[in-house]
């Protein structure tokens, strides 16, 4: 399962970044997930908390943002959603002169919050 590498790199970047910035710990982690880049999003979830253990980044909440596939044929200029599975066709043209992928690949951080007390959940404090 390649979830699991992911969630590996991701809390290793992340635990990096807490320590470079002296966070006691990280709140919460948000990625973006194209709906190609073959990833499961459950997985990715119970893979990252397993990642997580003897971090800074241990107890910190995981959201994904999931990003859907289109593309755009280069003749014609449609544009479509690409669904899965992936349908490259275009629908106008039948896309003889190529097709781009706009969106769908991406898995990235988009951003992180630090925790004030790495004993207390973010979501308890008030």
């Amino acid at each position: 399962m390649h979830e699991m590498s992911i969630a590996a790199a991701v809390v290793e970047q992340v635990d990096a970044a807490a320590r470079e910035h002296g966070a006691p710990g990280v709140a919460t982690v948000r990625l973006r997930v194209g709906e190609l880049a073959g990833v499961v999003p459950q997985a990715l979830h119970f893979c990252f908390e397993l990642a997580c253990v003897g971090t800074l980044v241990e107890g910190a909440a995981l959201h994904t943002e999931a990003v859907p596939a289109r593309a755009r044929c280069r003749p014609c200029d449609t544009e479509w959603a690409v669904g899965m599975p992936p349908d490259l066709g275009c629908p106008t043209c039948s896309g003889g002169g190529g097709v781009e992928l706009l969106s769908g690949r991406e898995l990235q951080i988009l951003d992180v919050r630090w925790a004030v007390d790495p004993d207390v959940p973010a979501e308890q404090k008030g």
